[in-house]
């Protein structure tokens, strides 16, 4: 697995006049060169949606052994099923064509260690609350199983019968099946 690790300790990820969003665009380019349209639907081979925190630790498509276009890939802070989890769900059920959603949040997660104060204080920085909530949680497992929860009981997902939730263990790579009762 290729990481952002392998940058040397103490080195800025950008220069004065390079930024990352610079180096992107150049790789973009690199990309772009050698790019062949692989001719492929918007709908996903395998059928599958997957839910996962945004961790940069996590490449998930060499976990799970999926390639490109297999599935439709969901990520946010924590790997927490929102409002608009359920509305890219939705999409993905009703207007592509999945049926099987996968829930993973992981070990060691950063939404373990923060609160509903966090919201707060960003009021009291910006001077607005914000519409959102933090959706952090104390233990990965109980927060797989409200988001199955959420999943199996959204009136707006077709298929709802084949919802798994799992915890990857970022140190092992392995992922952890969660029990939903």
């Amino acid at each position: 697995m290729t990481t952002s690790a392998s940058v040397p300790a103490g080195s800025d990820s950008a220069t004065a006049d390079h930024t990352v969003t610079d180096r992107l665009v150049e790789a973009n380019e690199r990309y772009a060169a050698a790019f062949s349209d692989p001719g492929m639907d918007a709908r996903p081979v395998q059928r599958v949606a997957v839910v996962a925190c945004m961790d940069a630790r996590i490449d998930l498509h060499a976990a799970l052994g999926l390639k490109l276009g297999d599935c439709h890939t969901i990520r946010n802070a924590g790997g927490v099923v929102t409002d608009d989890v359920i509305r890219s769900l939705t999409i993905s059920q009703r207007a592509l064509g999945t049926r099987s959603v996968a829930l993973i949040h992981h070990t060691n997660c950063g939404m373990e260690s923060i609160t509903e104060d966090f919201r707060h204080d960003l009021e009291l920085e910006v001077g607005q609350r914000p519409a959102w909530a933090v959706e952090a949680f104390r233990d990965a497992d109980q927060d797989v199983r409200q988001s199955i929860e959420r999943v199996r009981t959204s009136p707006f997902l077709l298929h709802t019968d084949d919802v798994r939730g799992f915890v990857f263990d970022v140190k092992t790579g392995r992922l952890r099946e969660v029990d939903p009762a």
